[in-house]
């Protein structure tokens, strides 16, 4: 039975990771766009395998034609789909994308007899522990046990995920650490990062550092965990701590850069409502915000073995990452794995 691949959030960074696999490999896929997206890829005259649908997951009605003459196919879903922001709270949009949207990608894969949903989900959805304490896989998920808008979210609809495949759902749930890496269009906070040290908008680094991972081998982990996960599982998609002054270190050694002073956190966060105040000003986004210096001191122990043994996933040493980054930036050629 020939297979078709649908992505939500197709236009995303791992979303058109994703696709950019699937359509090497002659993959049938479908993508689903925002009305105001570009195609992260364009469709070449005459091809068949690779179609965009424009719709929102919030908007339950759009995303059917996503599952249209898929009868007597197999159905994989990416759903990548989701709004990813390193502020405090919950935004009523945060709520209605990360856990309504998936709600509704649940009730059309549960229309459909062979249909596997891979959920994007996040280390954050992941109750953290003292930093003693190595993060491994969980099979229960609540907001009122992790910190910040972002987490609460994904934690909530990670918990209707696993719901759904407790009543005969075939899903399986991916859990991402902080992506970096090429093909980024969608405004990835790690990228941006890397994008303002070069551009010399950073203006200062902060003494902490987080689980960074490709997200080529991320789309890996997803594209594993459609063909070898178990239905019902979590899985881990992790690499390793870095230090935040060695990552922008790594980008000088390969494209320059300017020395930046190194905030202890305590000073980080007391400059962190002036930091937002100046970067809203100039109309950017602000990277240091109270969430960003929490998670930047968290707990980011993630154990990949799991992932590891049963998807065969192997993350990528970073340096290799940061330049090929560096190099999708200035439109240099990128390698494709």
């Amino acid at each position: 039975m020939n297979t078709l691949y649908i992505i939500t959030g197709a236009a995303g960074h791992l979303g058109s990771t994703i696709l950019r696999k699937l359509r090497r490999a002659g993959a049938a896929v479908r993508g689903l766009l925002l009305p105001d997206e570009q195609p992260p890829v364009p469709v070449r005259e005459g091809e068949g395998r690779l179609a965009y649908i424009r719709g929102d997951v919030r908007d339950r009605a759009s995303l059917r034609p996503l599952f249209e003459g898929t009868e007597n196919r197999r159905v994989v879903v990416f759903h990548t789909a989701g709004i990813i922001d390193i502020a405090d709270e919950i935004t009523p949009s945060m709520a209605a994308v990360n856990v309504g949207g998936t709600r509704n990608v649940i009730a059309l894969c549960r229309e459909r007899e062979n249909c596997r949903l891979v959920y994007v989900s996040s280390v954050h959805a992941i109750p953290e522990k003292d930093s003693l304490h190595v993060l491994e896989e969980v099979r229960h998920f609540s907001p009122d046990e992790v910190v910040g808008g972002y987490a609460k979210t994904k934690a909530a609809a990670t918990q209707a995920v696993m719901d759904a495949a407790r009543e005969g759902l075939d899903a399986v749930v991916v859990h991402p650490s902080g992506i970096l890496g090429p093909y980024d269009s969608s405004r990835n906070h790690l990228v941006q990062l890397v994008s303002d040290y070069l551009h010399g908008r950073l203006p200062a680094c902060v003494n902490g550092g987080y689980d960074f991972v490709d997200v080529r081998d991320v789309a890996d982990g997803c594209l594993a965990a459609a063909e070898k996960g178990r239905s019902g599982e979590c899985y881990i998609l992790s690499n390793r701590h870095y230090e935040v002054k060695d990552v922008l270190g790594m980008v000088k050694k390969i494209e320059g850069g300017r020395r930046l002073p190194v905030l202890p956190m305590w000073m980080a966060r007391a400059a962190a409502p002036a930091i937002g105040w100046a970067a809203r000003r100039k109309k950017r986004r602000p990277l240091y915000t109270r969430y960003s210096l929490y998670t930047l001191q968290s707990n980011d122990r993630f154990s990949h073995d799991k992932a590891t043994r049963e998807l065969g996933y192997h993350p990528r040493d970073l340096y290799q990452t940061i330049a090929d980054t560096i190099a999708w930036m200035l439109r240099r050629p990128v390698p494709s794995a």
